[in-house]
């Protein structure tokens, strides 16, 4: 199916399922434990020997020896695999670094060896035998430091790396009010629940590997790619994912040495990255360093914003570019934007949730209010000030629908923004300084092709079949309310199947795309579906009516399952989007709000209340994408106010890599979050007339904040996360 046209009335509009709270259908195969995650398929794998990956202990070198000797005798001991004996090996497309190591080194904890044994603790000891020499190169590991080596990474996701509208430098010059600041946000790590962990095994020369991997169908052809056989003798199987927030995108090592050992042992093969190793061998969000200035005319109108935004990758690789984030949200006749990408030696940078836009909604949002203040403007009204419904560097382009403003000013009523204290540093409830924030959210929502099968039995029941994956969006849950809308059947009469590349290839997750395309494929299918069960039953298929599983047409009604009495009924299609993406910004806004309180003695900082307001096309569920923003926003407290991987800029790695240093929010750190979602459809974004909300809802929290931090206390801190150190010695004076 082409969508070429804005979406017309269809099925999906009458939300009898779609639209409705439901709960996720697989909510009680994981609160039960029967939820199988990639390390924990026993019965299919039965007799499976354990993998333990060696990391390297340098940065940056060579390996110069590697003595197996002892580790080859160790009790249980089947094979170690390295680089040596692996055999040729290709390399994924999204892979930057080398996923086996040796004898070069790129990264710290790259891995370099596999050690196979009939048991995890028997792999585990054995590793400890391996005995490695290196030869230690120099290397780079510090943004600021290799700043003034960044170079233009020429292309950024969206488009150039530079842009240029109108003279930004006369018109900042000119402007009678000015702001010019820097801010930093550091290197971030995913810190999903459940490990980078896969199972594999061969059948002659077919491999099948169980993992946890979000993009089923990108990993499929870069492992195949990496060991150098035909994409069809590879299938991947991914049902359940613990979290994955873009770390799980790609081919890691954990899959490709499973596989490995596999061959190399003739039986299946578990491999499981410890938490560490997570961390420093697998993708993380880089730092930045972004240079902002505003300049504005005395009532508030922006007439020119200039972004500057550095950020540093293995191989000068992916850039982080937080310009993404201002280029397309605040209005201004001249603009400016550049991005320049750094090579260091770190492990390797890519995307997290919300990629560049979340590291961007983090200073633009602070610079607006930094901006509010100096022109003596309500932060809210400011923003609103400078809304533009068209792109500010392609006036002729308008957004498919943008109500920014009305997000913000729903929020302000909501959340009392009228109780704000104009004064920083002014509300005090005993020994606390309490304070308000407000930021803005932007978050594009791209569509791309995704394909389904639809199959309908003599018992009147509807399968799903997709290569989706469900990383706790709840995929499994709206494309069972899609299917089961589009058929006329209840919800229980639904079986959805999903993340296994023997199904017909989907959108995936990531990027904001997938529920929106994902559920469009669906969709599509059902469509095809509706056709086959009307000429089945002597239907004219425009003019059938699907309900309360029954199909009928004037005064003629069959029960659905009639049309499959014979023979299961069974299509495929994909949705495949025109150019409507190109000629309209389909994109979705939000404003968050947050109340915190500091200690006065101790600069302790304590979140009291959170608001989003989301204007994110049509909601498919509202209770899971309540949960997804939720959860978005815990997130974005967290960059805001502890997460930071701590670079040793001398040996190159993260010190604080596992969840004991690396400090991620807890119950206790979130109060109550409330969400509101502004009733809107988008028939220009697809036939479902939704968009996506899982990386909206964390695009303004951290700012939100750090503003209400200064609000509280009178102290802007530019270097996240605000925590109490940077906060202390600028505190005001107790009484």
């Amino acid at each position: 199916m082409k969508f070429e046209t804005a979406a017309g009335e269809n099925p999906i509009d009458r939300q009898q399922v779609v639209g409705k709270g439901v709960n996720r259908i697989d909510g009680p195969l994981k609160t039960t434990g029967t939820a199988t995650y990639a390390y924990e398929w026993h019965e299919p794998v039965a007799n499976a020997a354990y993998g333990h990956v060696i990391g390297s202990a340098i940065a940056k070198g060579r390996i110069t020896s590697i003595d197996l000797t002892h580790a080859r005798r160790a009790p249980g001991v089947l094979t170690v695999i390295t680089a040596e004996n692996a055999g040729p090996l290709g390399k994924g497309e999204h892979n930057n670094a080398t996923l086996l190591g040796g004898p070069d080194i790129e990264h710290y904890h790259q891995a370099v060896a596999l050690v196979v044994a009939e048991s995890f603790e028997q792999a585990r000891a054995a590793a400890e035998l391996v005995r490695i020499s290196y030869e230690r190169a120099p290397g780079s590991f510090d943004l600021a430091a290799a700043k003034d080596t960044a170079k233009s990474p020429g292309k950024i996701t969206g488009g150039d790396a530079d842009s240029a509208v109108g003279d930004f430098a006369s018109a900042f010059a000119d402007a009678p009010v000015q702001l010019d600041a820097t801010y930093t946000t550091p290197d971030q790590s995913h810190a999903m629940m459940e490990p980078h962990a896969s199972i594999a095994a061969w059948d002659g020369d077919r491999l099948t590997l169980w993992t946890s991997n979000q993009m089923i169908e990108w990993g499929k052809q870069d492992l195949a790619r990496t060991l150098n056989i035909p994409a069809e003798n590879v299938r991947l199987i991914s049902p359940y994912i613990g979290g994955g927030f873009g770390g799980k995108l790609f081919l890691r090592a954990d899959a490709l040495l499973a596989a490995l050992a596999s061959r190399a042992t003739a039986r299946p093969v578990k491999v499981a990255l410890p938490r560490a190793l997570m961390i420093n061998n697998t993708t993380h969000r880089a730092a930045t360093i972004q240079r902002i200035r505003i300049g504005a005319d005395r009532d508030g109108k922006i007439v020119a914003i200039g972004h500057e935004n550095w950020s540093g990758d293995l191989n000068g690789e992916s850039p982080e570019s937080g310009v993404r984030y201002s280029r397309p949200l605040y209005a201004g006749a001249n603009r400016m934007s550049t991005t320049r990408l750094a090579s260091v030696d770190l492990p390797e940078a890519n995307a997290m949730r919300a990629p560049s836009d979340m590291p961007g909604s983090m200073t633009v949002e602070v610079a607006m209010d930094e901006m509010a203040e100096k022109l003596g403007m309500d932060p809210v009204q400011f923003r609103i000030v400078n809304d533009t419904q068209v792109l500010p560097e392609q006036p002729e382009r308008s957004y498919s629908q943008r109500q920014l403003n009305e997000c913000l000013i729903q929020g302000a009523q909501r959340f009392g923004w009228n109780q704000r204290a104009a004064t920083p540093g002014s509300r005090r409830e005993g020994a606390w300084l309490i304070g308000l924030g407000v930021a803005g959210g932007f978050r594009d929502s791209p569509v791309t092709t995704s394909a389904a099968r639809v199959r309908l039995d003599g018992n009147g029941m509807v399968t799903v079949e997709t290569d989706m994956t469900d990383i706790g969006t709840g995929s499994y849950t709206i494309i069972a309310q899609t299917a089961a809308e589009m058929m006329g059947v209840p919800l229980e009469q639904v079986a959805v199947r999903l993340g296994d590349s023997s199904f017909p290839v989907s959108a995936g997750s990531g990027g904001q795309w997938g529920a929106n395309s994902s559920t469009s494929g669906v969709y599509a299918a059902c469509v095809k579906l509706r056709q086959s069960v009307a000429r089945k039953l002597g239907f004219d298929a425009q003019q059938a009516v699907f309900e309360n599983g029954e199909v009928r047409q004037g005064d003629r009604r069959f029960a659905l399952r009639e049309a499959a009495a014979d023979a299961s009924l069974v299509e495929e299609d994909s949705i495949e989007f025109g150019d409507l993406d190109d000629r309209y910004k389909l994109s979705t806004f939000a404003s968050h709000f947050a109340e915190v309180a500091v200690h006065s003695a101790t600069a302790e900082v304590r979140i009291r209340r959170m608001l989003a307001v989301c204007a994110a096309g049509r909601i498919l569920n509202p209770k899971t994408a309540r949960s997804q923003v939720i959860g978005a926003m815990t997130m974005g407290v967290g960059a805001a106010l502890m997460e930071e991987l701590a670079v040793d800029t001398r040996y190159g790695f993260f010190v604080n890599h596992d969840l004991a240093t690396y400090e991620v929010p807890v119950h206790a750190d979130i109060p109550h979050q409330e969400v509101v979602f502004l009733d809107e459809t988008d028939p220009l974004s697809s036939p479902m007339k939704a968009k996506g909300v899982g990386e909206l809802g964390i695009c303004g929290v951290s700012a939100a904040v750090a503003n209400a931090i200064y609000n509280a206390t009178g102290v802007r801190v530019r270097d996240y996360p605000i925590t109490l150190d940077k906060l202390i010695e600028g505190m005001p004076q107790t009484v």
